[in-house]
């Protein structure tokens, strides 16, 4: 196995992906090893399906790209995507709640979710691009408080992917059980390396085949 795959949530999210292109994330997810994939909810249920026998785990989006739903929405579709047969639970947080300094609604948003999925992996979305420092350090120690289990840096449809003064900041906040998700922009073995020497755990990318097979794709997730 290459020592990539193991960190790579494989990941298709765009609003144009069909039914066929799914089913073919699933086979090369299973054909490299790779952790999991990433889709959004209303596929977990054909993710699930063709990824039968396989170790390979499915992880849904929730909120997504926004964060800016209702936090009964987020949980209605968490119920549904673990009904489907979601292994773990990617959700954005509520970003324009973050900016307006109501610490207390981002943090029950997320603590909602994890309410429901305690035995789960929850990995909150900050969607750095859009904060500044203090409020990436912020984000990082709410998350963590409302329990997530990862915390992610981007939705990879904001104005930036990962970088690594993201990582560090997030990296500061953690607890010894929270992990680091890096996505975004993570389109060469180089990078990917470059963010696991840096203490990420996971890398949420479409450009997994060519980060294993030591080339560059044109992605922008």
């Amino acid at each position: 196995m290459n020592p990539f795959s193991p960190y790579i949530d494989h990941t298709l999210l765009k609003a144009t992906a069909t039914k066929n292109d799914i089913i073919t994330l699933c086979e090369e997810a299973k054909q490299y090893h790779f952790f999991s994939v990433c889709v959004n909810s209303s596929f977990v249920s054909l993710a699930k399906k063709t990824l039968e026998k396989s170790k390979v785990k499915v992880c849904s989006v929730v909120g997504f790209p926004l964060g800016a739903m209702s936090t009964e929405a987020k949980v209605a579709e968490t119920q549904n995507a673990l009904k489907d047969g979601a292994d773990e639970i990617d959700m954005v947080i509520h970003i324009g709640l973050l900016k307006s300094k109501d610490y207390q609604a981002v943090e029950q948003d997320i603590a909602a979710i994890k309410s429901i999925m305690p035995n789960k992996i929850l990995k909150v979305i900050l969607e750095t691009c859009y904060l500044d420092d203090s409020e990436i350090l912020k984000a990082s120690e709410i998350a963590i408080k409302a329990g997530a289990d990862f915390i992610k840096t981007s939705t990879g449809f904001g104005t930036r992917g990962a970088s690594t003064n993201d990582i560090k900041i997030m990296k500061s906040a953690c607890t010894t059980n929270t992990k680091i998700k890096a996505s975004g922009g993570i389109r060469a073995a180089e990078s990917a390396l470059h963010y696991i020497n840096l203490g990420v755990k996971r890398l949420g990318t479409s450009s997994g085949i060519a980060i294993v097979n030591g080339t560059t794709s044109n992605s922008n997730y």
